[in-house]
């Protein structure tokens, strides 16, 4: 058995992370009581990677649930699903981070993070062969983002050889909760390039859009959000939760989607997406959701992958189908749009099945891209950053729990590297069409 521990961190993080855990305990047939209901032996078959099996029969997922303040913890209690997760792995303190990275990171951060290593200890020890964790946060407030680190830290060295991947939520203009959400970002980015080995990102403008868009909300909750992300995570975790799968591990998804250490955040995307009333009115192909999903209106990242080159690309499809033609569109995708792919990373676009799909749905499919193009989000953000460092807005607020300015400084250069990084491999690609043309011109 290959486990993997699950962190939620925050408020963002909890919510997303509680919302996760109902829907795949939905598709392993397994109730808010965590007693087993399903119906196909497939439910089972990998059951053991996020959830422990405890006496009685009961099946409890390997989460661990941290906050600063008790409220968010006391809302998954009371929520649905509360009573399914072990009551020793809610982590709390007494005070709130009040979105100051610096808080979670440093000073409130600190007093809780040896009671969470413990249960992550005791959730390790439990495991046979464990392969890694997986965290979900949002980078915009101060828990998630500032103690979501520090956890990231601390997992990383106590734990060097697993695979850590995140689900990382980033700030947007348009569903801004706080002022100081560019500095709180740029700050887990730093930590996030350095301590991940895989990053999905999740960025609030893009959900905010598929929401309005494509399925027609004219107000989009926070529900309606989550409800997408959930929706993503779950295919994205498919391989990991079914038997018998391409990139069955996390490991084996980071060898084949990671090509330079430190370029290992994703663009995820799911298909179908059609408003309710337009459902009817659509055929669900393998044709169908293949040109949905690598659509841009579709992708959780407020990026054109039009606008930067695919290093490689995942996807991940769900239901009865035939292999064959799944085989086809991609390889079709890939012969029409060759300019968005780069030539030096040759079948750079990886095919998994799995019969089961989600629920409500007959077909379904999820995207995981590695493109350059993302890094449009991470200027964004260091834009913003930029406009409040020069002028040392709001810093007084971190200076005073300890952090040095010399830290901001050092966060904003390595931000701009991993933009020239991204920037410098897609041009790669057309420095090398060049080369290749005068070296044809020679040979006539």
């Amino acid at each position: 058995m290959r486990e993997i521990i699950h962190l939620q961190v925050g408020s963002c993080g909890n919510m997303i992370g509680s919302k996760f855990w109902e829907v795949i305990s939905d598709e392993h047939g397994i109730d808010p009581c965590g007693c087993y209901h399903g119906d196909s032996d497939l439910q089972l078959e990998r059951i053991n990677v996020y959830f422990n099996e405890a006496s009685g029969g009961k099946y409890v997922p390997r989460a661990v649930l941290i906050d600063l303040k008790p409220t968010t913890l006391d809302a998954v209690r009371s929520g649905p699903f509360g009573c399914i997760y072990r009551p020793d792995n809610y982590v709390y303190g007494a005070n709130c981070a009040a979105n100051n990275w610096a808080r979670g990171h440093y000073t409130e951060g600190v007093e809780i993070i040896e009671s969470c290593l413990d249960v992550i200890r005791r959730e390790a020890e439990g495991c046979d062969c464990l392969q890694g964790f997986q965290l979900t946060h949002s980078l915009g407030g101060g828990t998630g983002s500032g103690l979501g680190s520090l956890l990231l830290n601390r997992v990383r060295e106590e734990y060097p050889d697993r695979i850590i991947s995140s689900f990382s939520v980033f700030p947007s203009p348009r569903v801004s909760d706080c002022v100081v959400e560019p500095y709180n970002c740029v700050l887990s980015v730093n930590q996030l390039v350095e301590c991940t080995d895989h990053t999905f990102c999740l960025d609030n403008e893009a959900l905010y859009d598929i929401c309005f868009r494509t399925l027609k909300l004219t107000t989009p909750t926070h529900g309606d959000l989550n409800h997408l992300i959930s929706a993503t995570m779950s295919g994205v975790t498919t391989c990991l939760r079914f038997p018998g799968q391409l990139n069955a591990d996390l490991r084996k998804l980071a060898v084949n989607m990671v090509p330079f250490p430190r370029l290992h955040f994703y663009v995820p995307g799911f298909a179908p997406l059609t408003s309710r009333g337009s459902q009817q009115y659509r055929a669900l192909t393998v044709p169908e959701l293949t040109l949905q999903m690598f659509d841009a209106k579709n992708m959780m990242v407020a990026c054109d992958p039009r606008h930067g080159r695919y290093l490689t690309v995942a996807t991940i499809f769900r239901g009865r189908m035939s292999m064959k033609e799944v085989d086809e569109q991609l390889l079709n995708v890939q012969n029409k749009n060759s300019t968005y792919f780069v030539e030096w990373i040759p079948n750079n676009v990886k095919v998994a099945v799995c019969d089961i799909p989600p629920r409500g749905l007959k077909l379904s499919s999820t995207f995981m891209g590695n493109t350059t193009a993302i890094q449009v989000i991470f200027k964004r953000v260091a834009e913003q950053f930029t406009a409040m460092f020069r002028r040392k807005a709001f810093l007084h607020w971190y200076t005073g729990e300890g952090m040095d300015e010399l830290e901001f400084t050092e966060a904003e250069s390595n931000m701009h590297d991993l933009v020239a990084e991204y920037q410098q491999y897609q041009d790669a690609a057309a420095d090398d069409e060049g080369e290749f043309e005068e070296e044809g011109e020679e040979l006539e």
